[in-house]
């Protein structure tokens, strides 16, 4: 799809990592951003290439109010929101067991209650235009789940589901949505932006605690690079058949596709026990 008129993003979390590059992507090509960030002075460099384009907004996800004054101040400043970024997010480690309440809620007020507060304050300017694109950046955490990242998997298989039943609701609307699940790219995800358990259970340590050996190992060694990620986002949201789903990275195809050839044998295995629950003719169904 060719656009000829510049295009306003609302990308959160657009500080580092992929919300930056994807940032700077969009504003390379032309388009404007609004990006909500927690540090004002984070993207000075990048305003001083691209001027007025970039409005910069200070904000927090698990803070609704702010949620809703940086989308204001997009509107106001930009003239309008076009797309909606919901890439805002950490990953926390650990076990379930180690898990305490205030962990779980951390992450699920980032990851998914952040998400949806966005969506609340944005789409009713979407709709008033009749036109946009959502994107929700999940991973293919979100579709595959490992040992020590099950608060993670949590929030992003949640996120799955939101991105799936929203776009059955926004389509008919003329919005469009895409989770997008990248594998393990190239930014401080693995490193200082990385989160843990403080308790400990040693009982653990051959399965979830080996995903904190793994991450710190892999921090800048992750074969995926945020800006060809980032170039493939915007290609798939200008497609004039954008995906609901766009999986990023060999790492992340060999897992889903790995993933999802389990769960189709596991069904054929078990399909005569699923299909067996109905009840036949004449049958009492009391219980």
């Amino acid at each position: 799809m060719t656009t000829t008129t510049p295009r306003t993003w609302l990308i959160t979390g657009a500080s580092s990592g992929l919300g930056r590059a994807l940032a700077e992507t969009v504003l390379a090509g032309g388009d404007q951003v609004a990006a909500t960030v927690r540090d004002p002075h984070s993207l000075e460099a990048v305003a001083a290439r691209h001027g007025d384009r970039l409005l910069s907004v200070v904000a927090d996800v698990r803070d609704h109010d702010s949620v809703a004054r940086a989308v204001e101040a997009a509107v106001a400043g930009l003239g309008g929101i076009d797309i909606v970024v919901n890439n805002a997010g950490y990953a926390l480690g650990g076990a379930i067991e180690e898990l305490s309440d205030a962990e779980w809620q951390a992450q699920l007020s980032v990851n998914l209650l952040g998400a949806a507060a966005v969506l609340r304050a944005a789409l009713p300017h979407l709709r008033r235009r009749g036109t946009g694109h959502v994107v929700n950046i999940s991973s293919v955490g979100g579709l595959v789940g490992m040992a020590g990242a099950g608060a993670y998997n949590a929030s992003k298989f949640a996120l799955e589901g939101l991105s799936e039943a929203l776009a059955e609701e926004l389509e008919p609307l003329g919005i469009r949505v895409t989770a997008v699940e990248p594998g393990n790219l190239r930014t401080d995800f693995a490193g200082r932006s990385a989160a843990w358990t403080t308790q400990h259970i040693s009982d653990y340590d051959d399965t979830a605690g080996r995903l904190r050996t793994g991450l710190t190992a892999l921090d800048g060694q992750q074969a995926g690079d945020p800006k060809r990620a980032a170039a493939a986002i915007v290609a798939a949201i200008d497609d004039d058949h954008p995906p609901r789903h766009l999986l990023l990275g060999a790492d992340a195809i060999e897992m889903a596709e790995r993933r999802l050839g389990e769960r189709l044998d596991e069904l054929a295995r078990w399909r005569r026990a699923a299909v067996g629950i109905a009840s036949q003719p004449g049958e009492s169904t009391a219980c």
